[in-house]
């Protein structure tokens, strides 16, 4: 974590004027016993070429600046004399204005030398130090760069020219190396701190971005400190000195680590290498590519994603951000949808999709070499699938969410009559049914731009946005599965939430810079999802818990009543939804049973699919009156795709043949793992497997034995057994 500084950004922000004679600068002496140089007016001096921020103040007043610059609350140091010369007066018979009398170099006691992990120690010095004024134990010296030089000027020896050739507290590669910022300082007293865990500080940090109050942090830290030292009033006051200062570290830390979001972002990079599965800085040949994932998200794709779904978020801010942000999303064990991984890039260009995304693969089978995944939902039309059938060798299916959102959304905006609203979301919905009815949908098309033709706000958004692309869309449709609504509600749930943490009012000026984003996405958003799942599986956080269980609206939709919904007794128009916390309101869903049904509740109305639509369709799913949803018609006709194959078209019909049997030799093991109450017997069945040498102990049932009849089992089965004893015995003698 790195961390600009506020109180130097102060005299070094807006451009100063280049002063290249010392008589032209004003001589300052602030009020106080001591100054900093944050209470200094700083001048550009010297020429185009080379320019140093200067200050002219009385000598006597030395003193009182360095122990302002010493007592620096956010990098409290000493600074010591590095280089020191002296002249007599009269020495010297022609002298420019900036001659000195007396000149000393002043660097921060924490440096220069780096006795840290991965630093350089410089030569021995052929001069002695003052080593008064050093820091403690040279492992404190950490390679810090801060540092000014004073002259006693020769012209006027009642006045110091204060030079500052390095204001920041950072290292060679642009760190903050020590103070109460600096995360990896060591002092004396470090082997006195208690144990902490990453568990406990990244609780500790969570708790902290996410504003709870800090005696509920202290009080929960202190709580996990006494289950390895016991309860101690010692160990209290360094606990809360600890919270103190990570709370003193969140709330003063900034994403500008360089005024240069290029620069910022790639010195963040450095910082976070464990946190970077891939970067690529932009160049003429080559754009912009940063993708991002933590230690705890690699886990957490290891875990959820393994045998399991990977869904993606593909275009989140494409107009308002720099660069477009791409999420990799996971469903946990509660099928909410779980950040795995940030991708902030504008290129969707095949080679480019299939750099990161096999980094990332290879990442994930660098801990887990069997990982694998079984589906890939992706939710825009233009995205590239075959790096994603290449790399992670599964199948792509496609949600709806998006789509959904952006049409329910301009409806509302764009037309005022909520009955209005209804008919075109609903006729919009039979366009896309058309892929599976048989009819025209283009046909549909014509007619929705006939029917509502005084809706012409909405229509010219419509026909400028989506009608271009409208046969790539539907094409897409037609040949990829669709996913299922409750995905399509968990991703839409991560994506609301993503929208309202940085899009926030104080952050609009940031949303163009990089570091920004990098800085969001890694602090708040992170420690909210971790903090949800910790808060889950420990127990602990009840309102934290509770909260993220009703995240998704899907789970919302499990707490309503199947007698709270009324069904319109004639064709199914309309439902009815009676609340759950005032029973005098009703909502009224329209078109119940699709996708596109419209309700009237205020989510709804945001764009959002709400849980209203979501119960509705749970019943109307059970109804022979109302039409599957299209995720089930898009499945059904995959599968009577298959079974319309020509008999004489053998290549076609042998892989038909192949991916079904596949598919029911898969159901039916999950179908006797769900019938046995001892999965013991179910291993203790298998035949072993040959297998690589190393691997030799592994078993598993073959698929080929599912085709033989139930006689040819049990008459082979001594054989088995026989030929099983034999394979054992050379695998012992291997």
């Amino acid at each position: 974590m790195n961390f600009n500084l506020h109180k130097h950004k102060k005299f070094s922000s807006g451009k100063m004027e280049i002063v290249e004679s010392i008589p032209d600068l004003p001589v300052q002496d602030p009020p106080g016993e001591d100054f900093s140089a944050s209470d200094l007016s700083w001048t550009k001096f010297g020429n185009e070429e080379r320019q140093d921020d200067v200050a002219l103040i009385p000598y006597d007043r030395v003193d009182a600046f360095i122990i302002g610059e010493c007592c620096n609350v956010e990098f409290p140091t000493r600074f010591h004399i590095e280089r020191s010369r002296k002249r007599s007066r009269g020495s010297l018979k022609e002298y420019k204005h900036d001659e000195y009398l007396e000149y000393r170099l002043y660097w921060c006691s924490f440096g220069p030398e780096n006795y840290g992990e991965g630093g350089g120690i410089l030569p021995s010095r052929r001069y002695r130090l003052n080593t008064r004024n050093r820091a403690a134990r040279p492992q404190s010296m950490r390679g810090c760069t801060c540092h000014f030089i004073v002259k006693r000027l020769y012209a006027r020896p009642s006045l110091a020219l204060l030079i500052y050739n390095n204001r920041r507290h950072v290292n060679k590669s642009g760190f903050v190396c020590h103070g109460p910022l600096d995360r990896d300082a060591i002092g004396p007293g470090a082997k006195k701190i208690t144990y902490i865990s990453n568990e406990m500080q990244q609780q500790t940090m969570s708790m902290i971005y996410l504003g709870i109050p800090v005696e509920n942090v202290l009080a929960k830290h202190i709580e996990g400190i006494q289950r390895y030292c016991g309860s101690d009033a010692k160990v209290n006051s360094l606990a809360a000195q600890y919270v103190h200062k990570l709370g003193m570290i969140i709330k003063r830390s900034t994403h500008e680590l360089d005024l240069d979001d290029q620069a910022s972002i790639r010195l963040w990079v450095e910082r976070n290498k464990k946190s970077v599965f891939f970067y690529q800085d932009t160049s003429e040949n080559s754009p912009f590519i940063l993708g991002i994932q933590t230690e705890w998200q690699l886990q957490q794709m290891i875990r959820f994603g393994d045998r399991s779904l990977i869904a993606a978020d593909s275009t989140f801010g494409i107009k308002k951000l720099k660069y477009p942000l791409c999420t990799l999303l996971v469903f946990d064990s509660r099928q909410h949808a779980l950040p795995v991984a940030w991708i902030i890039t504008r290129t969707i260009a095949k080679p480019d999709v299939s750099k990161w995304m096999k980094a990332l693969h290879d990442r994930v089978h660098a801990v887990d070499s069997t990982w694998k995944v079984n589906g890939f939902l992706t939710d825009d039309a233009a995205a590239e699938i075959d790096p994603i059938r290449e790399i992670f060798s599964c199948p792509v299916l496609f949600s709806l969410w998006r789509i959904r959102r952006s049409w329910l959304r301009n409806i509302i905006k764009k037309c005022g009559n909520i009955e209005v609203q209804r008919e075109i979301f609903k006729h919009l919905g039979d366009i896309v049914y058309s892929i599976w009815d048989g009819s025209d949908p283009f046909v549909a098309l014509e007619e929705l731009s006939q029917d509502f033709v005084d809706q012409m706000a909405f229509l010219q958004y419509f026909k400028a946005t989506w009608v271009p692309k409208f046969e790539m869309w539907l094409t897409t449709m037609r040949t990829i599965p669709l996913a299922s609504q409750e995905a399509s509600g968990a991703i839409e749930a991560y994506h609301v939430k993503l929208k309202v943490r940085l899009y926030d009012d104080s952050h609009l000026g940031a949303l163009q810079r990089v570091d920004w984003l990098v800085h969001k996405l890694t602090t708040e958003l992170h420690s909210s999802y971790w903090l949800d799942r910790y808060a889950y599986e420990s127990d602990s956080f009840q309102n934290v818990k509770e909260e993220y269980i009703a995240t998704t609206s899907w789970h919302r939709a499990l707490q309503i009543p199947d007698a709270a919904v009324t069904l319109d007794c004639k064709n199914n128009t309309f439902a009815k939804v009676l609340s759950q916390k005032d029973s005098s309101i009703t909502r009224l869903v329209w078109n119940p049973g699709s996708e596109f049904a419209h309700c009237d509740c205020e989510w709804s109305m945001q764009g959002n699919l709400c849980k209203h639509v979501i119960k509705v369709n749970m019943i109307c799913g059970n109804l022979q009156s109302c039409r599957p949803s299209m995720s089930f018609q898009s499945f059904n006709d995959i599968l009577v795709s298959l079974s319309r194959k020509p008999v004489d078209d053998s290549i076609a019909l042998d892989l038909s043949t192949a991916w079904t049997h596949q598919m029911l030799d898969q159901i039916r093991k999950l179908v006797e793992l769900n019938q046995s109450n001892d999965i013991g017997t179910i291993v203790n069945n298998m035949p072993l497997r040959w297998v690589a040498k190393k691997g030799r102990t592994s078993v598993s049932r073959p698929s080929a034995l599912a085709l033989l009849p139930s006689g040819a089992n049990n008459n082979s089965s001594s054989s088995a057994a026989k030929k099983s004893r034999e394979r054992k015995r050379l695998s012992r003698l291997c």
